[in-house]
């Protein structure tokens, strides 16, 4: 599957729910999917009926676009959390929020995911005292997570910073904006996600 390159409002209104894609645009009324509440294209005022299979694909689709992923990088950690102990939808989402660039988003580094993502490519992010690049790279509890000295002035940052403060603060991470310096003290919920989605349909889907 190719890389989704076209409009990400798109995205919103094609699954029927606000994926905040696109960061402060979504706060505000220039957001596409609270003028237009439905489905891109000239049939998407249609009520199509899904089947099983359609209802299943659509929930697995919307949280793969949330968090920005490819379909194989996405199956590939369903499977690790699979082969794991535990529930097997709640070790999933948890190892979706302990990626890199989901963390640099929730810390307040970030607008959006995607823009997460560009800032650990461009070597921004600092990981256990030591620059990483790797969007997907798996944090872990004790972790701790910092700007480069070079970046903590950019202007994208402190952008972010100020729409961190309209966001829900969770309590698995700490983050000393000051320094900026954040640490994983616990392991995210399910809870945290702030995500209407049933992950049940995902389960279900990967297990055909």
């Amino acid at each position: 599957m190719a890389k989704y390159n076209g409009p990400r409002c798109r995205l919103c209104r094609r699954e029927g729910q606000k994926l905040f894609l696109k960061g402060e645009r979504c706060l505000t009324d220039k957001c596409s999917y609270e003028r237009r509440e439905f489905a891109p294209g000239m049939h998407g005022q249609r009520r199509a009926k899904l089947s099983e299979f359609g209802t299943q694909l659509r929930e697995k689709q919307k949280v793969k676009r949330v968090y920005g992923m490819m379909e194989g990088p996405f199956r590939n950690l369903f499977k690790k959390a699979d082969q794991e102990r535990g529930v097997t939808s709640d070790v999933f989402f948890k190892k979706l929020e302990l990626r890199l660039d989901n963390v640099i988003y929730r810390m307040g580094w970030a607008s959006s995911r995607q823009d997460a993502k560009q800032a650990v490519r461009h070597n921004h992010i600092i990981l256990n005292g030591k620059r990483c690049n790797i969007p997907s790279a798996q944090v872990k509890v004790g972790d701790t997570i910092s700007l480069a000295e070079k970046s903590k002035n950019k202007g994208r940052f402190e952008q972010a910073d100020l729409l961190y403060e309209k966001r829900p603060k969770l309590a698995w991470f700490e983050v000393d904006r000051a320094k900026n310096i954040g640490k994983i003290v616990a392991e995210p919920t399910r809870d945290d996600i702030g995500l209407a989605v049933k992950e049940r349909l995902i389960v279900e889907l990967y297990s055909k």
